[in-house]
């Protein structure tokens, strides 16, 4: 597997934000020159439930966070550097107990 990317060169970058749960979750969408779409976001402390339509794979850029898969009972931690994937048509449960959780999701 590949490095976490410090940044993506050649990008379009959406301006408006997307905006979850009174703000405890941001994101910028970004489109790669080659179709790829991503979002670059920071997640505060909390705990929240997104479901997916596409699979997606989450990039832990910075801090850590808890996730519990749908269908799943057992959670597990993610620091920074590390990976987490969840099927389209699923969910997920992303929790960050303290500071800021920031991401990087790719649409699969």
């Amino acid at each position: 597997m590949s490095a976490i990317p410090t940044q993506l060169a050649g990008v379009t970058a959406v301006t408006k934000a997307n905006v979850y749960f009174d703000g405890n979750v941001v994101s910028h969408t970004v489109l790669l020159p080659d179709g790829v779409k991503k979002s670059l976001g920071l997640i505060r402390p909390g705990s929240y439930h997104f479901g997916t339509t596409v699979p997606e794979r989450m990039e832990i850029v910075a801090g850590t966070c808890r996730v519990t898969l749908d269908g799943t009972t057992a959670a597990k931690d993610y620091p920074a550097g590390t990976v987490f994937e969840v099927s389209g048509r699923s969910g997920f449960t992303i929790a960050v107990a303290a500071g800021l959780c920031e991401y990087i999701c790719t649409f699969l």
